[in-house]
């Protein structure tokens, strides 16, 4: 059986409580023994090194040294990583070598709660099958992204809150690998209703299922 460790935490304004009860019901429907912690320490614990799947949900906050360290070490091992919007494109973001191995860091989302169209770029994708480009309603992330990320969906900015970024296409979500491990993100999800939106929900748990080992 595959074995995933959610880690919830930070900035209480994500609901990380609440998705992450909606992860571990994805994950468990999914075939998963889940195992749920909410402080960074669960990083530090050795055992994270013979996991399938790392799912954190910890928006800003600070890591220690050797949590960061385990946890790079676990996934550049083999365990797969895989998150969303803030809760792990936000997180910790004075380490920077978290941010080396999640692809990239938000750093804006113009507007806040807007409307914006979400692109999907690579159809061809198993985690984007079926998929069309979509609508959507929440935060549209404006992230410092690694180029080497393979882009599964876009987003473009319109300017209408920062007009120097008009027309700028920014990802949306994105795979890679760090060391053995795979990786995956999506921006999308800013609170735990977001979930019952089946493009951001589907998406999320296909990621988590192909970052598992």
């Amino acid at each position: 059986m595959r074995e995933a460790l959610i880690v919830w935490g930070g900035w209480s304004g994500h609901e990380p409580e609440q998705c992450a009860a909606i992860i571990r019901g994805m994950l468990e429907e999914d075939g998963f023994k889940v195992y749920v912690e909410n402080t960074t320490e669960a990083f530090a614990d050795p055992s994270i090194r013979d996991l399938s799947l790392i799912v954190p949900i910890f928006t800003m906050s600070k890591i220690e040294k050797e949590e960061l360290s385990n946890l790079t070490a676990a996934v550049q091992g083999g365990v797969g990583l895989a998150g969303y919007h803030g809760g792990m494109g936000d997180a910790f973001r004075e380490a920077v070598d978290y941010q080396f191995m999640v692809g990239g860091q938000w750093v804006a989302h113009p507007g806040n709660i807007i409307d914006y169209r979400v692109d999907i770029t690579r159809p061809d994708d198993p985690v984007m099958a079926g998929i069309a480009s979509f609508a959507y309603h929440s935060e549209q992330y404006y992230m410092h992204v690694d180029p080497s990320n393979e882009v599964l969906a876009t987003t473009t900015f319109n300017g209408d809150h920062a007009s120097w970024i008009d027309g700028v296409t920014m990802p949306v979500v994105w795979k890679r690998r760090h060391g053995e491990g795979r990786v995956f993100y999506s921006s999308l999800g800013h609170v735990a209703s977001e979930f019952k939106v089946p493009e951001m929900s589907t998406i999320l748990r296909r990621g988590m299922n192909w970052a598992a080992r």
